[in-house]
């Protein structure tokens, strides 16, 4: 990947956009994660007014300190980079208590987490007539399917789902992001015990990534490596499962003869 010309061409992407939208600027959802750093970082880098929210849950407090620290790296750099921290735990926690027992299963939670940031983050764009900025890569967003649809999923655009994994690591590594993110296992954060994405999906962003080139080639995997084979239908089992978030919503169309 030509790294600086990708940077520069999404940049250009991003300010293009918010003129045409005649919006002012960006809002991102800062995770202490390696995607939500680079996209906090390319939309600083278009001069545009960006919002950098750190938005705990119930966090593991070493995630919230990464996001700190990435937000307090990214605020050092560029003048036009604020920043809040919103804790939502005890608005989770009141949900919680509205709600009947029967509906808060773990994973109906872990996505309510998702949804209450964006919802944050939207009223942060609303308020300050932003956009937000979607910090899923091409894995997960066009692959997988590894988010949480109308949480991390509603966003306004999408500056870096046309990146796998491992050039999302190369353009924040250029872009000087701090070590520590760079390190950092990806998470999405959402669960009480913080499991990583590998141990969620059962195979690594470079495998996912391979799986997800060698299914478009429509090629026989019958003489693949038993471990290829497994990734192989781990990727396609994500992949059907979660169509319906990467697909238009359904809409029933009337017959003319019923009009």
């Amino acid at each position: 990947m030509k790294t600086e010309k990708v940077v520069d061409h999404i940049v250009s992407w991003l300010v293009n956009y918010c003129d045409n939208a005649k919006m002012k600027g960006f809002v991102v959802g800062v995770s202490g994660g390696i995607d939500s750093a680079l996209t906090s970082t390319l939309c600083a880098k278009t001069g545009r007014p960006v919002w950098a929210l750190n938005l705990p849950i119930l966090q593991d407090p070493a995630q919230v300190s990464l996001s700190a620290k990435h937000i307090a790296w990214l605020t050092g750099r560029f003048d036009n980079v604020r920043t809040e921290t919103v804790d939502l735990s005890n608005v989770l926690a009141s949900l919680q208590d509205a709600l009947p027992d029967a509906v808060g299963d773990t994973r109906t939670l872990a996505n309510t987490r998702s949804r209450l940031r964006m919802v944050t983050l939207y009223v942060f764009a609303s308020h300050y007539s932003l956009l937000v900025a979607g910090t899923g890569n091409k894995v997960e967003d066009f692959g997988v399917g590894f988010y949480t649809k109308y949480g991390d999923g509603g966003v306004d655009l999408s500056p870096i789902a046309d990146l796998v994994k491992t050039e999302v690591y190369e353009a924040a590594r250029h872009l000087g992001v701090i070590q520590e993110i760079l390190d950092v296992p990806p998470t999405d954060g959402l669960w009480p015990d913080n499991r990583t994405d590998e141990s969620q999906i059962g195979a690594t962003y470079p495998e996912l990534e391979w799986a997800m080139a060698f299914d478009a080639t429509g090629e026989d995997p019958s003489l693949l490596s038993a471990r290829r084979q497994e990734v192989l239908a781990i990727y396609r089992r994500f992949h059907r499962a979660n169509r319906h978030k990467m697909d238009p919503i359904p809409v029933c169309q009337i017959p003319n003869d019923l009009r």
